[in-house]
């Protein structure tokens, strides 16, 4: 069925709430919570879990309001449309662009991940061969049309929780002691437990909100992809349905971790699940393990390229990118080829930054791109402040919600690590607003000229 939208485009939707959910999963697992998670813990101790608890409410929050907006106006360009709608075409234009850039760089950082997953097998072998062989499967993936994608996803999606469940159960066994050997941390009965490093702990468990963050990042994914749902009001049941599996599945194994390993044996260039269990010498599972991340991370990488492609049409088509980007080749398939070009172009130059710049510099850089993505959400909740009806619980949610996001922006603050990344993103802004202010009196003249 085809259903009338806003800007007067039509949208085909055949997704169920629960399939929606799935591709959920399916997106926002990813390297950022089997990887980032460890340096999580290592900033936080066992408070980590109250930091992706925060996490957990803070994007139950975001998509709610980006669910209820789709539902009552299904936007293609999703919550740009909104930022737009809301308050203008300046706040449209950057949030897309904020976006775009922001998941460009994060992607190159994902395939050098994914090059280095891969090595684990194939030592000696040069990054950028296996980063070259991913990124094609990622613009195939994209070629394969959203049909294709959806179907994909679903199976990462499955395969992801299989993996985490498979640590769960690993994990519970050890614990219980039915496994040998491997040391146990035990449960926290204490303050100074679940705070090892006293009041350090707590700046530690601001600082590390941001790594909880990006473990529930790709939401945006799941915005863009609900203008595909059958029933367009399930859009918030899908988010509940997928944040409680989330929530369930991360808190369940990172609580396992932190029972059988010391905090401080973690290591941040190391999976978490890795290092509770390589002491109970189970030769599979790192095969096992190193195999579901490379598809999470494969997954997540996905799921990028295709919303940043979608999201490039979309702004050439409110005129905020040039038009060559809207067009699409008149076949039974539609593949908008310019916007995928100029995402492959954006995907390379990030590879061969990824590869040649030093790793603190780069990884300065995605640390900003990753902040930027967390903005998005603040655009979010303001948006639907402004185009929405609220109750008085809406006013209450949507006050928290703001507060976790600065709470987590200004805890990168506290951490030499993200602190340049920071500062970087603030770069990335003021160009951003640079470019819009030398764009607007070309916006004037068009509108007085409409």
């Amino acid at each position: 069925m085809k259903k009338k939208i806003g800007c007067g485009s039509q949208v085909e939707g055949k997704l169920k709430w629960w399939q929606l959910s799935l591709i959920g999963v399916g997106c926002i697992i990813g390297t950022g919570y089997f990887l980032g998670s460890s340096i999580a813990i290592k900033a936080a101790g066992p408070a980590v879990l109250i930091a992706f608890l925060l996490a957990a409410v803070c994007t139950f929050i975001v998509f709610d309001a980006l669910a209820k907006m789709s539902a009552q106006d299904p936007q293609k360009g999703s919550f740009r449309s909104y930022a737009k709608k809301a308050y203008g075409r300046w706040a449209g234009f950057s949030s897309g662009w904020v976006y775009w850039s922001s998941e460009m760089l994060i992607m190159g950082s994902q395939l050098t991940a994914l090059s280095l997953f891969t090595r684990f097998w194939f030592d000696g072998i040069p990054l950028w061969v296996f980063a070259s062989i991913y990124a094609v499967l990622g613009i195939a993936v994209v070629l394969i049309g959203t049909k294709g994608f959806e179907r994909m996803e679903n199976v990462f999606a499955v395969t992801k929780v299989a993996a985490i469940l498979m640590f769960i159960v690993l994990a519970s066994l050890a614990l219980f002691g039915f496994l040998d050997e491997g040391a146990q941390q035990g449960v926290p009965r204490t303050i100074n437990e679940l705070f090892p490093r006293g009041l350090w702990g707590l700046w530690g468990l601001w600082g590390a909100l941001l790594y909880a963050f990006y473990a529930f990042g790709g939401i945006e994914v799941m915005g863009i992809m609900t203008v595909r749902l059958e029933n367009k009001e399930d859009a918030p049941k899908a988010g509940r349905s997928m944040l409680i599996l989330l929530g369930i599945i991360y808190i369940a194994s990172l609580s396992l971790a932190i029972l059988i390993v010391p905090f401080h044996d973690f290591h941040g260039n190391q999976s978490p699940f890795i290092t509770a269990l390589e002491t109970y010498h189970l030769p599979f599972f790192p095969h096992v393990f190193n195999g579901a991340m490379i598809i999470a991370g494969f997954s997540t990488m996905s799921a990028s390229f295709f919303s940043v492609t979608t999201m490039i049409v979309t702004l050439s088509e409110d005129g905020d990118a040039p038009a060559l980007f809207s067009k699409q080749k008149k076949k039974k398939r539609q593949f908008p080829f310019p916007a995928l070009l100029l995402t492959t172009l954006g995907l390379v130059i990030s590879i061969v930054l990824s590869l040649l710049l030093p790793g603190k510099i780069y990884e300065y850089i995605t640390t900003a791109a990753g902040l930027m993505l967390i903005y998005n959400w603040f655009f979010i909740l303001i948006s639907f402040h402004r185009l929405m009806e609220q109750t008085v619980w809406d006013k209450i949610k949507q006050a928290i919600g703001i507060l976790l996001i600065l709470l987590a922006v200004s805890g990168t603050l506290l951490e030499s690590a993200s602190r340049p990344g920071f500062f970087a993103s603030l770069g990335f802004l003021i160009v951003i607003s640079l470019v819009i202010l030398k764009l607007r009196h070309k916006w004037k003249e068009e509108e007085a000229a409409s």
